[in-house]
């Protein structure tokens, strides 16, 4: 009963956010008759709620306990992936979303496996399995890191033990995200959406004052202790660093979950609406939530794990009154739950449409999709109660995966009319062998994995255009 007496706001708003989410579901019921509007909306979506998904769905609990903390450990120079996370996005939506939402349309693909076996060779079965395959790991790795921070974010703030918010966490997302496909994650993406930029907004704010304001950063450059902060090579060699912003920050050019947006836009108009949405808000909340980790060097001392410094200092009542921590509490729910049901309904789709179907079609898709849904959240649910490593560990890793994987193919596929089926699985293979050699045997301390591999994977895929006969003759017409 105290503990009821104490969060009885978080309760009430957490029912009515539940109540939403369950309305949207049933919303994206009623709307999905067939394969189409489960996995895109029926390609008919605007680029007002479109923008506000593709932020909503990439500035996850990864952004505000992950980013957020590790401003703590590495200073000033960790904004910088924040810039290139603005930088990328604002190329995702003018290099990517044009020609991908028309290709897509003119060959009818639901998923990227689905999309890439169109542009590199008809029925391609290797390409698209293949495709599927890393599609389907990485979005476990990410599923296991978001339940990591909902189930932190909900043993710190509220008491409840890490194993029982998991499972909590489970049982929401899973329900409106099987019920009502993509139609629900978007109309819910849209209400996150709001809530996370005004959760950030409010974090920085309450964390700067207490910090002391306008003399925060002033004050910590003259400590002998953060002094370090403020050079280029805080924590690490820039260069390093760069790397490790850089896996951040390309995935937003390849990674499922984001381009998957571009399929449902209605037209060439809601594109260029969405453009604008996409990159004011995840410049809102990056821009806000990245400084919070070296602003909290003025407030706390001895921090060794930097996924907690947010949560900490949410339950600072002297840095955030009480009314406004339960508040955030909703927020950060719903940054988590943006991000989870966008990476459940992609694997879903990809483990039906580019696995399952390919080896025996059914007559039940929406069902096998949906059953899908159900068995990739409850596995990356079971791992996440034992999780292999921090949160932007294992993000940054999946990150490294999709942009190695899918940048040659996704950004030259779409402006170069050369390229093959084979230059596309050889950028895959040697792009991993090199990323996963690199991080076992290689100079990491100096040069980030990502470098490599991706020099590998480009060259790959390029010297195999050259050689190989060209997929496609011309450009689908607009």
């Amino acid at each position: 009963m105290s503990w009821l007496a104490q969060h009885w706001l978080v309760v009430v708003l957490m029912v009515i956010y539940t109540g939403v989410l369950f309305y949207n579901a049933n919303v994206g019921r009623m709307r999905s008759h067939n394969l189409s509007d489960y996995y895109v909306g029926g390609r008919n979506l605007g680029g007002v709620v479109i923008g506000i998904s593709f932020f909503a769905t990439f500035a996850s609990t990864n952004s505000y306990i992950g980013h957020a903390g590790k401003g703590y450990e590495f200073g000033v120079p960790w904004m910088s992936m924040a810039v290139l996370i603005v930088v990328f996005t604002a190329l995702s939506w003018t290099l990517v979303a044009p020609r991908l939402r028309r290709f897509s349309s003119h060959w009818d693909a639901l998923t990227l496996p689905d999309y890439l076996a169109a542009r590199f060779g008809g029925s391609n079965r290797l390409l698209r399995v293949s495709a599927a395959v890393v599609i389907l790991f990485s979005s476990l790795l990410y599923l296991v890191a978001i339940f990591k921070g909902a189930g932190n974010l909900f043993q710190t703030f509220l008491d409840i033990p890490y194993t029982t918010a998991v499972w909590f966490t489970l049982l929401i997302v899973v329900a409106y995200t099987s019920i009502g496909g993509f139609v629900s994650v978007v109309r819910t993406d849209v209400v996150q959406g709001v809530l996370m930029l005004v959760g950030s907004v409010t974090i920085f704010g309450f964390v700067f004052t207490a910090a002391g304001g306008a003399s925060a950063l002033p004050t910590l450059m003259a400590r002998p202790d953060t002094a370090y902060l403020f050079d280029l090579n805080a924590a690490l060699p820039f260069v390093v660093l760069l790397g490790i912003a850089l896996s951040g920050s390309l995935k937003l050019l390849v990674d499922p979950r984001q381009v998957s947006r571009f399929y449902a836009l209605r037209d060439e108009r809601s594109l260029r609406t969405g453009i604008w949405v996409a990159i004011g808000g995840i410049a809102l909340i990056q821009l806000s939530l990245f400084p919070v980790g070296i602003l909290a060097r003025a407030l706390l001392d001895g921090v060794t794990d930097t996924d907690l410094v947010v949560p900490t200092l949410i339950t600072d009542t002297s840095v955030f009154p009480l009314w406004v921590a339960d508040c955030l509490i909703i927020a950060m729910v719903a940054a988590a739950m943006s991000s989870m049901d966008s990476v459940l309904l992609v694997a879903a789709s990809v483990l039906y449409k580019d696995l399952v179907e390919t080896v025996h079609p059914t007559a039940h898709p929406l069902t096998w999709t949906r059953i899908g849904v159900i068995t990739l959240a409850l596995l990356s649910a079971v791992v996440a109660l034992d999780p292999p490593g921090g949160i932007i560990e294992i993000t940054i890793f999946s990150g490294s995966l999709y942009a190695v994987c899918f940048l040659p193919a996704i950004l030259f596929g779409l402006h170069w009319r050369r390229g093959t089926a084979t230059g596309v699985l050889a950028s895959m293979l040697l792009g991993v062998s090199v990323l996963v050699g690199w991080m076992l045997l290689g100079p990491r301390a100096q040069v980030h994995e990502v470098f490599p591999a991706l020099v590998v994977s480009c060259c790959s895929y390029w010297l195999l255009a050259l050689w190989g006969k060209p997929a496609i003759q011309q450009w689908p017409d607009k």
